[in-house]
């Protein structure tokens, strides 16, 4: 007999969610899964620079007959 409730209780909070669900907290939610940012860095190397500095030189839009 307690079902009535049950669903209605379902439905308000379905409803809140389709409704008002916009307005995440995403950093109390970081915090509450215990996920840190990564420190941004800038040590990235291109396994191609070294490569395309080598090879500059035949680079046909730097050529001078155009």
């Amino acid at each position: 007999m307690g079902r009535g409730r049950a669903k209605a209780k379902q439905v308000k909070v379905a409803r809140q969610l389709k409704y008002n669900g916009g307005n995440t907290d995403l950093d109390r939610l970081k915090s509450e899964l215990g996920v840190s940012d990564p420190a941004p860095t800038n040590d990235y190397d291109d396994p191609y620079d070294e490569l395309a500095q080598k090879y500059a030189d035949y680079d046909e839009s730097s050529d001078s007959k155009r």
